[in-house]
Parts: C-alpha cells; structure tokens; sequence
C-alpha cells in the first residue's frame, strides 16, 4: 500500500554497522598502537613508504595523469553533454553562486603552510639544478603550483562525476560503491561494497587528519605569537579538542548553517589577507612575477607531470613532495568529491570539469603567487635566517613572513583567525562526510545519525594527536601515503564503471531509437496519449493529483494493469513478478522530491534484469500568471524509473492499456539494448 510517509527523513536513515565497526575498529588499532609504541610506528610507517614509493611511485604518477586525462577527455568527448541528473534537469544553484563555492573548495589551513614553505624548500633544496639560482626561484613556485594545481582537481572532478552521476540520474545512493556497480552489480551492496567504502574512509581519515596536524602545528605558533601560548603537545591536544568540540556542537544543535557561513566569511578574509600582502609588498614583482609563473606551469606542465626522476636519486624529494601530494589528493576525493556531486546537480560534465579545474586553481594561483613570491623576495634580498628558519620549522614561515609587512600584528591575527576557521570546518566537514560514507541514506541530500558524526569526530582528533607523537608532520604525510594506497586502485575501478555506465546510456537510447518504430506503428502508450480529446489533454496538464487520488488511480489501473501483464509474461514462460510496497533504501537519491512507495515489476531474461518502477513523488506545480495552478503548491507525480536512461514522466492519467503498452515499449527498448551490447561485445 502506499504511504503518505515522507522519505528522506532521520527514521529512514540507518547506520551501516559493518562499515562503521570496521573502519573504526582499524582506526582505534592505529591510534593505539601509535601512542603506546611511537618508534615502533614510526619505523613500520618509514619502511612501508620505501616500499610504496619503490613498488607504487610510480603507479601514484601514473594514475595522477590518467586521471587528469581521463576527466578532460569525458568533458571533450559526446559524452560531456551528459547532465549530472535528468536530461531535462537544470542547475539547482546560479553560475555565480556554485563559483564562489568552488572557489572556496580550493582554500584550506594547509595551504597557508605550504605557500610559504614549499617554495622555500625548493628553491633551498631544488630537486635538480643548482639551488638558491633564478632557474631554482622559477622552479619553487611552478612545483608548488603543480602539486596544488589541476592534476589533484582532476581525481576531485572524477569523483564528483560518478557521485553525482550515479545518484542523481541512476537514482543510486551518494556513495562511493554506487560507482563501482556497472562492474560488480548487486554485490556491491554485500560485503564488497563495504570494504569500498571502509577504504573511502580510511583514505579519509588519514586525509583529514594530514591537514588538522598541519593546522595545529602552524596555529600554535600564531597562538604562541598572540597570547605567548607555547606551542607543543598540550597546545596540540587543545586545538584538536576544540575541533572536536565544534563538530559535536554542529550534531547535535543543528548550528550548520552558521558553519556554512563562517567559511563563506573566512573565504573573504582570506582573500583580503592576501590583497594586503599583494598591495602592501611589492606590487609590481608580484603581478610580473605571476605572469612568468603561469607561463612556466603550462611550459612545463607535461614533462612534469610524468616526472618520475628515474635517472637521479630523488626518492627521499619525491615521496616528501609529489607522491605525498598525489597520495593527499587520492585520500581526500571521496570527500571533496561528494561536496562537488552536491552542489553541481543539473550541470552538464562538460561545465563540471571545466568549473572545477579552472575555478579553484585561480585561488590556489591568487595564493601562491603572492605569498610564494612574497617568500622567495624575502631570501633573495638577503634574508637567510627567514629561509633556515622556514626550513627548520616550517609552520613559523608564514607568520615570519607577514611579520615583515605593515601592520604585522593586525595581520598575524587574522592569519591565525583565517587558519582556525578552515581548520574547524574542516574537522567538521571531515566527520560529516564519514558519518555519511558509514550510513545508507535514503537521498543525497540526508545525513548521516549524529552520534555517528560525533564518533568520527572523535576517532579523528584521537588519530592526529597519535600521529603527531609519533613523528609530527613527518608521520602524517607518511601515513597518508599508506592509507591512500587502497583507495588509488578504487579510483581506477570508478574510471571503468563511470565509462561503462557511460555506454550503457548511450546503447539505451540507441535501442530506443531502434524500437521508435513501434511507437510510431500505433503500439505504445503514446499513441493512445494522442487520441485523446485535446481538452482532455489540457485538464491533464493543469490537474493537481493528492496523495489519496494518487493511491486509487494505482489501485485502480496502475497495479491491475501490471499484474496482468506480469500474468501473461508467466504463461509464456518468462519470469516476472510484481511487488507494491516501500521504494528501495536509497535508491532514488533525487533532492527536492519527497519519495513515497512503488510498484516495481522484475523480468529475468538472457541472464539480465529488467525492471520497471512506478514511483510516487511530490513534485512543485509550475505557476502561471504569478500563481500556483489551482491555488496548490505541490502535486503527486507517478514517475517511471527503468535502470537505463532518465524517464521521470508522469503516467497519472493513463489508461489500463496505455500502462501496458508503457511497460512494453520500455521491455522491447531493453530487449533492443541486450542486442546491441551483445553485437558490440561480439566486435
């Protein structure tokens, strides 16, 4: 029976147990582990590197590229005309308004430390060519800009192509495994779709906790500038509990949206940090400066990009530096991903990759190229002990830096209120989307319990502290190059899954296409759609529809109609079976619409599955003339969903037979689709 029950709901949201026990159990064992044996850690993580760097370096550069190429070719291809939804969806937020959010999906806590530091590091210690040199200057900011740029965006676009693809225009859940079902099918809800997402968070975890460690590090310094706090361990665990503290608060008080608006305002803060240094310092070498460094990143780009430095002894550079970065990008996709998947519902691929490659390189080159360079003036005019200093402690870099410019105090103080709102947000944001990746939720837009978001909070915070006594930032990015690994190969597996889903999409609607001609002859439901009387026709469109009218139109026609079609599917020997009763958890992930119940008829044919779904979803009427049709604002729609393709027409008004031949026209198109999979896998 259908059910006047909204879906979407805290009551329909349920925590997936063996996920949550078993990356939490991991995580327990490490935290553990790493703060009753230090040394021990640290050596185990120091010989797993060696080996990763030895055996999967270069599989981290491989799959970095691959990747890269991968989202660019998609954009370029027939198929980046492709919606992140329904064909005929539309952007649910303004150009405008999904900029400025991916604008500030490129700034962080981490960035503040690496702005300064790894130019620094580089143009002291160059990896090739002679160091402290103008080749080393130009080198220090075009690699900064490299491990920051569009090849890290592109695992990020990757992931919010197939989160988004598959659950707004599959109707799949916003989790990972969903991208791994045209390849494992059914099995990706079994136990295989749980060590998917246990690596997800994994990755995720050791992501997160990489960048809170950094953030801590570099705000006790601002604190300790500030107020004379001195920095260490219990400066640390303070800082980590205040990141735990904020996540619990945003659970359990329901404060989001004022999260949401502190980062919105640390974005303007931020740029107006940066706009000080850039109209305070030397204005012009800044902007020239810049200039020279795009034209160095795209001169260089490809060589670099496949840089292994094969013919010299690098290895230590390379997995401080590229593989590091590389595996950071890797850890943090599925979460950066999931938020690109939320906001970008409507768009095209083409405006998705696009927006998400060149949008947030434009902070990360606004940042870089005015601190970087702000940096290496400081060493070229003679400042030494500011680069030793920045090589020995690299989080005081930037505090020594803006202490050099007017209003230094002024300036520290709003680097340090800038850098401890990323870092809180991102704590919070962090645990949110483990809360989400260990729960089955019903749409996309749901989240996961809150005491599962307030546990993961937690097992964070108890994980950075354990890293940082094992080896400071040294453990971190060493644990975040092991953590990643896993996940890297789950990236390829979504790069398949994405491209066959792809293809299937295209095959639906080639056989549906081929089979228009019965349409055309008089055999589907759309033919008896025509001949009816036009007034007919027009009292459909303006009708609104009740939940209870909705309900005897599927008890009347709907329900009886199938059943006889699945009775005589059965006499011809075909298995088909019918089932009325709650939509499938999570299956029809689609915002703004309020999921009741369904009629869903199953054909087993050639090995396959067909199915055929009738759903019913409250949707807005369109208003006319300033005002809503028949003075409602809502009407139940009764949807069509096949596996294939986006229907999402309203069949609420058809005729017993126009619902048969419904069906029917969709089982030949399916029949059609088997035919041409099978020609194309036969050539």
């Amino acid at each position: 029976m259908f059910s006047s029950k909204k879906r979407g709901g805290s009551e329909k949201i349920r925590v997936n147990y063996r996920v949550l026990i078993g990356a939490s159990v991991i995580v327990a064992f490490i935290a553990v582990w790493s703060i009753s044996q230090p040394e021990n850690v640290s050596r185990v993580l120091g010989q797993l590197v060696q080996w990763i760097v030895g055996w999967f370096g270069s599989f981290y550069v491989l799959l970095a590229t691959t990747t890269l190429i991968f989202v660019l070719g998609l954009a370029a291809s027939r198929f980046g005309k492709t919606r992140l939804g329904p064909s005929n969806s539309r952007p649910e937020f303004s150009t405008f308004s999904w900029a400025s959010m991916l604008f500030a999906a490129g700034i962080g806590t981490d960035i503040m430390f690496f702005a300064v530091a790894e130019p620094i590091s580089h143009y002291m210690l160059p990896p090739a060519g002679d160091p402290q040199s103008v080749h080393a200057a130009r080198e220090a900011i075009t690699w900064t800009l490299f491990h920051y740029g569009v090849t890290g965006w592109g695992m990020y676009a990757l992931m919010g192509i197939a989160l988004g693809y598959f659950a707004y225009r599959r109707g799949k859940p916003l989790a990972v495994r969903s991208a791994l079902f045209p390849i494992f099918g059914r099995k990706v809800h079994g136990v295989l779709g749980d060590t998917v997402d246990i690596a997800a968070i994994l990755g995720t975890i050791f992501g997160v906790c990489a960048t809170l460690g950094i953030g801590v590090t570099q705000l006790s310094v601002g604190l300790e500038v500030l107020f004379g706090i001195p920095q260490g361990l219990p400066t640390h665990i303070g800082l980590v509990a205040l990141a735990v503290v904020v996540a619990t608060l945003s659970a359990v008080s329901g404060v989001n949206r004022g999260i949401r608006f502190l980062s919105q305002l640390n974005v303007a803060l931020a740029v107006f940090l940066a706009g000080w240094v850039l109209i305070a310092g030397k204005t012009e070498f800044f902007l020239n400066a810049i200039a020279m460094n795009i034209g160095d990143f795209a001169s260089t780009f490809l060589g670099r990009t496949l840089n292994t430095f094969a013919y010299s002894d690098r290895t230590e550079w390379m997995s401080t530096w590229t593989l590091f970065f590389w595996a950071w990008w890797v850890a943090w996709a599925s979460f950066v991903g999931m938020f690109l998947a939320r906001i970008s519902r409507g768009r095209t691929l083409r405006e998705f990759v696009v927006g998400t490659m060149i949008i947030p390189f434009l902070y990360v080159l606004m940042w870089i190229g005015i601190f970087g360079n702000a940096a290496l003036d400081q060493v070229r005019s003679g400042h030494l002990d500011f680069a030793q200093l920045t090589l020995d402690t690299p989080e005081r870099g930037f505090y020594a830096l803006l202490a050099q410019y007017p209003g230094a105090s002024f300036l520290i103080a709003l680097a340090t209120l800038v850098g401890l709102l990323f870092y809180v947000t991102s704590a919070d944001s962090g645990a949110l989307v483990m809360s989400n990746l260990s729960s089955y939720l019903p749409t996309a837009r749901d989240d996961g319990e809150r005491w599962v978001k307030i546990l993961w909070a937690t097992m964070t915070g108890i994980l950075t502290i354990s890293m940082l006594v094992v080896n400071g930032i040294s453990a971190l990015q060493d644990a975040t190059i092991v953590s990643g690994l896993p996940f890297a190969f789950v990236i390829v597996l979504v790069m398949i899954g994405l491209v066959r889903a792809l293809h299937d999409d295209e095959q639906a609607k080639s056989s549906r296409e081929q089979s228009a001609r019965n349409i055309i002859a008089g055999a589907g439901a759309t033919s008896e759609l025509a001949s009816a009387s036009w007034q007919d026709r027009v009292s459909r469109i303006f009708d609104t529809v009740s939940l209870t009218q909705a309900v005897s139109y599927v008890d009347r026609v709907v329900e009886p109609s199938l059943r006889a079609v699945v009775g005589r599917l059965s006499e011809e020997g075909i298995p088909a079976t019918i089932i009325r009763g709650p939509a499938h958890e999570g299956e029809d992930a689609i915002p703004d619409l309020c999921i009741y119940d369904e009629v869903r008829v199953t054909v087993d044919t050639q090995g396959e599955t067909f199915e055929y779904r009738i759903i019913a979803v409250e949707g807005q009427v369109p208003a006319y003339g300033g005002s809503f049709a028949l003075g409602q604002e809502t009407t139940i729609r009764l949807e069509v969903r096949v596996q294939h393709g986006d229907q999402d027409y309203d069949i609420m008004g058809y005729s017993k037979d126009a619902v048969i031949h419904d069906f029917l026209d969709h089982f030949d198109r399916y029949q059609e689709y088997l035919r041409l999979r099978h020609d194309t896998l036969d050539t």
